[in-house]
């Protein structure tokens, strides 16, 4: 419910791609030889949308909402054909709107809050995964335990993430991730799955203090290469909801200067 700050230099939604909507510039957002740069984000498009424009000027946004669960997402992307006929619906709408017949992505991101790390668990598992610049993660993580009592993760449900994070840390890509302190039952935080990948990274967040949007407080962060992870204090649904709001800064500090997107305009 936060205010709609508009939609910049971007067209409403449009259902186009063969799974969720997406928007683009009016005009403008594509090179001479018809490149353009895509995140697709997973569950609650239209809050995240709100925060993007506030920073975007030129990506091109995917959203998709398959339901609560992490399983529909999952369940979505099991068949790699999904994701290919994704990108290739995006890039057919983006050639038709544009004129660039040879419209193609160039820069690739995924973005998730929730129950959409779903989607992007199984997209990192496919060979098209291999193409995933940017990865950001909302809140987003969560894994089985293998013994509920000692609190021991099933690591497999996580190593797509793990083998990013180490990407990322070697400045290879860029991940984003953010946790609540929210401690859900029978299964893995997002501060559990975050402090975990981090231990994978040989580090050690250090302790931060901060006001962040939507009334967030940091009280954790770490750095490593194009690695970051920003923790939060907040148990409650408004705080899990918040992460939402960071998208705007996410966009304005990293993917801007990192894929350097072409403008576009109304």
């Amino acid at each position: 419910m936060t205010p709609d700050p508009g939609w910049g230099v971007y067209d409403r939604w449009s259902r186009a791609p063969s799974m969720g909507q997406m928007i683009m510039p009016h005009r403008g957002g594509v090179t001479k030889r018809g490149g353009f740069d895509l995140l697709i984000h997973f569950h609650g498009h239209e809050a995240l949308r709100k925060e993007f424009v506030k920073a975007a000027d030129g990506v091109v946004l995917v959203g998709i909402d398959l339901g609560i669960g992490s399983g529909a997402y999952s369940s979505a992307f099991a068949s790699p054909y999904a994701f290919k006929q994704l990108l290739d619906s995006v890039e057919r709408a983006v050639a038709k709107k544009t004129g660039k017949k040879k419209a193609y992505v160039r820069k690739l991101g995924l973005s998730a809050w929730s129950a959409g790390y779903g989607a992007v668990e199984r997209i990192l598992r496919q060979p098209a995964g291999k193409r995933v610049d940017a990865l950001i993660l909302l809140d987003a993580l969560h894994a089985g335990y293998a013994d509920e009592r000692q609190r021991t993760l099933k690591v497999a449900q996580i190593e797509p993430f793990i083998a990013f994070a180490r990407r990322a840390a070697a400045g290879e890509a860029f991940m984003f991730m953010s946790h609540s302190s929210i401690v859900p039952p029978g299964y893995a935080s997002t501060g559990e799955t975050a402090s975990f990948i981090v231990r994978q990274l040989r580090g050690k967040p250090r302790r931060a203090s901060r006001r962040d949007v939507l009334g967030l407080d940091l009280v954790q962060r770490y750095d490593r290469g194009g690695f970051h992870l920003r923790g939060y204090s907040g148990d409650d649904k408004p705080d899990h909801c918040a992460h939402l709001g960071l998208m705007a800064d996410v966009m304005r500090v990293h993917i801007k200067p990192r894929w350097k997107t072409p403008k576009g305009r109304r």
